[in-house]
């Protein structure tokens, strides 16, 4: 046995229900029950939490790979400007216009290098945990006897 209900809504939302109804040839006392049990469902909402739960863990996740990134990244840079700093002497005055020119050159090789290595796909941090796994395992292994 069905209930009779009567109710106003507002102009919009009839229009979007009215809509909606003839869109999906559906009768619009159907739609408003089913978004009502859906509504009123007490596992609903847990449904909604569970799901969002698993969105923020693998967002967490992604987070952390791309910090663990971004931390490869930064003291590899650093460790390369540190090297480069304490190796490389300083440039005389009347070489510098040279220098600049080779460093220039050197430049745009190292640029295309960068290009290359990110149409391939596979990124530093990538190679260094392959890197690392390989040392570990080779580590691990027993030495001759």
């Amino acid at each position: 046995m069905r209930t009779k209900h009567t109710f106003r809504l507002p102009p919009d939302l009839a229009r979007q229900l009215a809509d909606y109804a003839g869109r999906k040839k559906l009768h619009q006392a159907f739609i408003v029950e089913t978004a009502l049990t859906s509504f009123l469902s007490p596992d609903n909402s847990e449904r909604m939490e569970a799901a969002l739960g698993k969105r923020l863990d693998r967002l967490t996740r992604q987070v952390e790979r791309l910090e663990r990134h971004v931390t490869i990244s930064n003291e590899a840079m650093a460790l390369f400007v540190r090297f480069w700093l304490t190796a490389t002497p300083p440039v005389p005055d009347a070489a510098l216009p040279a220098a600049q020119a080779k460093g220039r050159e050197r430049y745009e090789r190292f640029v295309e290098a960068l290009a290359r290595r990110l149409a391939k796909g596979q990124s530093l941090a990538q190679e260094i945990s392959i890197d690392t796994e390989t040392q570990v395992r080779q580590s691990n292994e027993p030495g001759p006897a």
